[in-house]
């Protein structure tokens, strides 16, 4: 399934003229540009990170920030969905005390309140959540290597990290129920292991074990994974631990 611009506007509510601009700051890029007439198609994939975008710009969030979430490595749509709803959930809630507040003064109870417009509750929330993915992995030399080293990308950069990753995790979901000791998915380790230093952070076998581990205790990663094909993440677990043991 796949949504021209026009198309995508038309769903969305979201101009053309924004799409455009999303694209041209790494945020939204089409999956496919048709070379001879430069028509973009965007996928079902691209429509859901589209509602992702919509809620963080319902919540205020500059675009710069958005970016630098949805981008980072550790993204994860279901955490992302969790935060967004708890965030919210506080902004209705002030908008009920803003509301109350109103009713008060329609009726003749003019309080000269202003505690109802406060948004530190918020603004605290947002930015807890903003550096979520720092508090977890912002220790680690890894997560400094890849801060730095992906400062600088370019959506074009961004669209072949995704490309390569994709490709990489399909090979792994088409061998699915075939043996992790294979050479054939000993090479897709191999190919995984080197894009993650490629364009991440160094990845050791120490490095490659943990996230093998990750794969299969995280359910978060798993879904994700295996949004490729069922059984795809335990795949790649078993493949690395085996890699990792040789």
């Amino acid at each position: 399934m796949k949504f021209t611009v026009s198309e995508t506007a038309k769903l969305t509510g979201v101009s053309v003229r924004t799409l455009h601009y999303y694209d041209e700051i790494g945020l939204l890029t089409p999956n496919e540009v048709v070379a001879n007439t430069g028509y973009r198609y965007y996928s079902k994939q691209s429509i859901e990170r589209l509602q992702q975008i919509l809620f963080y710009r319902e919540l205020d969030f500059p675009l710069k920030e958005i970016v630098k979430i949805m981008n980072n490595t550790s993204y994860n749509r279901e955490d992302a969905l969790r935060n967004q709803r708890e965030l919210l959930a506080l902004k209705r809630k002030r908008l009920d005390k803003l509301i109350e507040l109103l009713d008060s003064n329609l009726k003749g109870d003019n309080t000269m309140s202003f505690n109802e417009f406060d948004m530190s509750e918020i603004e605290d929330a947002k930015n807890k959540y903003a550096k979520e993915a720092e508090e977890r992995w912002g220790n680690s030399d890894a997560y400094k290597e890849s801060a730095e080293k992906t400062k600088n990308y370019t959506k074009e950069d961004w669209a072949n990290v995704a490309a390569e990753s994709n490709t990489i995790m399909t090979k792994f979901a088409e061998h699915v129920g075939e043996s992790p000791e294979s050479e054939l998915i000993q090479s897709f380790v191999e190919e995984w292991k080197n894009h993650i230093s490629k364009f991440h952070y160094q990845c050791g076998n120490e490095i490659l074990a943990g996230l093998g581990e990750m794969y299969v205790a995280d359910e978060r990663f798993t879904k994700n994974i295996d949004k490729f094909g069922e059984g795809t993440a335990k795949l790649i677990s078993d493949a690395i631990r085996v890699y990792c043991s040789l």
